[in-house]
């Protein structure tokens, strides 16, 4: 594995336990795909750092468990926006 490609796991592995950001968060800060962000997480993380593949791991549960709840406020807050503008 490269080391540009290593580094970029590491720092994105590290900034999701830190920041319990979600995989687009994460993808929006260092610059990448979403896709990338998880692959990274996902296939190449646990090679290169078991301990930290398994924080992110939780994380990204953690997430996954609470999506439906923030595509529900954001559906709440696009909806009250419009009525605002009307």
């Amino acid at each position: 594995m490269r080391d540009y490609i290593r580094k970029r796991v590491l720092d994105i592995g590290t900034y999701l336990v830190n920041t319990q950001a979600t995989v687009r968060q994460a993808a929006r800060v260092f610059g990448v795909s979403k896709s990338t962000v998880h692959k990274d997480m996902t296939e190449r993380l646990p090679r290169i750092s078991e301990d930290l593949a398994v924080h992110v791991k939780k994380v990204l549960e953690q997430n996954k468990a609470e999506r439906h709840i923030r595509g529900g406020e954001a559906t709440k807050k696009k909806y009250r926006k419009q009525r605002r503008s009307s």
